[in-house]
């Protein structure tokens, strides 16, 4: 996918620039279209990639890409000029669709979820002229979501879906363009999108690139860059850019672990890109783990009062009932840190919590740009609008929610936050202690820093979400 991927852009700026050469004037017959289907924390994507001469001098990507997330599935359309910025498609700057439920609602039934894709890929054949779909490629990256459910559960899903494109899709598939793809991809991305039209800085990989891209951050220095921490569903992950000196230090990861930096070029300028993902840290997983770590009475210090259920999560069942008292902030937090790890041991100049090393700090994370459910949860319970696009906020907000969240029961709450669904409402107490926790135990924030809560940043005259899909697609055409 990849390699054709190049070959298709690099064909189409060759043959750009041997015209310009020439002085002729030439305008390809159509769009050549690649497709991807990826899954992030049960992403699911679909990237189209259309090249087309506008006129002599005017190259234009067009992207589009849907996404399985951890709320649903989504579809994204970008497109790209020849100076690799954004052009608008009809009055927007991007074709987003949303939909739900998400791939790892179907754990236990791989044809289901091969068969969540359908509507995908009737959304891409509108995309896609029918004349090339039998030469459009079409390639499954799955990642959090499905690496949580074990090798065997996955590798079903996998061969679901696998069936499904040879049998039902008329798009070009091969069986090793369907796979799961290690936990960095897709956080690589984000931060770069960010910084392009405001900062030009973070690199999370895919979220990194995405959210300094949008900041105008890209081609900077690694200084001026944004550093980026992701909650999704499935797993958490920080990014940011680090001076190439601290890059050479840096440990070597355990087996089957991704190296902990990424070297990327983009926009004429090479970065050097810390980067990990805390698989079963994401915010959906970690209530699994806290459930685990403070169970041992059969109830949880998390749970408000009033609840006694059990919580579901990647095919497993847990206890999930509140304590005689109810829910506890201290007590829930001291869970959370158990969970997390915290006091494991280092073996490193400096760790985060697990025993990872946190790349060591310094200038690139001094700007934090937070986003998914950091700003999902601030934004139900209250100490953000959750109309805005962003906004600015310190750990202490979220430590000052948890505390009033923690003393309601399950009645009050759910009349406290009418934002929060109701199969959310019992573990309000406990997400947002974990996301207090998470950021001042885990990441060593102080709690009184300022961060950036991003759910879309100002682009032009229109705002973009702040999501790895649009990294992905940068990094794709910057490299072309």
């Amino acid at each position: 996918m990849e390699v054709s991927l190049c070959l298709g852009l690099g064909f189409a700026s060759y043959l750009r620039q041997r015209l310009l050469e020439d002085g002729m004037r030439f305008s390809l017959p159509g769009p050549i279209p690649v497709v991807l289907l990826a899954s992030s924390e049960g992403i699911w994507r679909l990237d189209t990639f259309e090249l087309l001469f506008i006129d002599d001098d005017f190259l234009t990507v067009t992207i589009t890409r849907f996404v399985r997330h951890r709320s649903g599935s989504r579809v994204h359309v970008f497109c790209f000029d020849g100076n690799l910025d954004l052009v608008h498609i009809g009055t927007d700057i991007e074709l987003f669709v949303q939909k739900k439920p998400g791939l790892s609602a179907y754990a236990q039934d791989p044809r289901e979820a091969a068969q969540s894709l359908v509507s995908l890929i009737e959304k891409a054949k509108e995309v896609v002229p029918a004349e090339l779909r039998d030469q459009t490629p079409v390639r499954v990256g799955a990642t959090a979501g499905l690496r949580a459910l074990g090798a065997g559960k996955s590798e079903e899903i996998l061969q679901a879906v696998r069936d499904l494109l040879r049998e039902k899709s008329s798009f070009k598939n091969q069986p090793d363009w369907v796979t799961v793809l290690d936990g960095t991809q897709e956080e690589d991305y984000m931060p770069f999108s960010l910084s392009y039209e405001l900062i030009f800085g973070g690199l999370l990989v895919s979220d990194k690139v995405t959210i300094n891209y949008l900041l105008g951050n890209l081609g900077k220095t690694y200084a001026d860059t944004v550093g980026v921490v992701d909650l999704g569903g499935g797993s958490v992950q920080m990014a940011y850019a680090i001076p190439e000196k601290d890059a050479e230090k840096a440990p070597k990861p355990a087996d089957g672990e991704e190296s902990y930096v990424k070297k990327l070029f983009l926009k004429g300028t090479t970065y050097h890109l810390y980067v990990h993902s805390y698989l079963r840290y994401g915010l959906l997983a970690a209530r699994a783990e806290i459930l685990k770590a403070g169970n041992a009475n059969g109830y949880s210090n998390c749970v408000l009062a009033g609840h006694q259920g059990q919580y579901k999560y990647g095919g497993n069942t847990f206890e999930a009932s509140a304590a005689p008292s109810g829910s506890s902030f201290s007590e829930c937090r001291a869970d959370v840190v158990k969970a997390l790890k915290v006091d494991e041991a280092c073996t490193h100049m400096k760790c985060s919590f697990g025993g990872i090393w946190n790349g060591g700090g310094g200038a690139g994370q001094k700007n934090l740009f937070v986003a998914s459910f950091f700003f999902d949860r601030a934004a139900e319970a209250g100490f953000i609008n959750s109309n805005a696009a962003v906004a600015k906020v310190k750990p202490s907000d979220f430590e000052e929610a948890a505390k009033r969240a923690c003393k309601l029961n399950v009645n009050d709450a759910q009349s406290s936050y009418p934002g929060v669904q109701k199969d959310n409402v019992p573990y309000i107490c406990m997400d947002l202690v974990y996301q207090y926790t998470l950021l001042v135990d885990g990441f060593g924030v102080d709690p009184q820093q300022e961060m950036t809560l991003v759910k879309k940043v100002p682009y032009s005259d229109a705002f973009v979400e702040a999501a790895w899909p649009l990294g992905s697609a940068i990094e794709v055409a910057s490299s072309s």
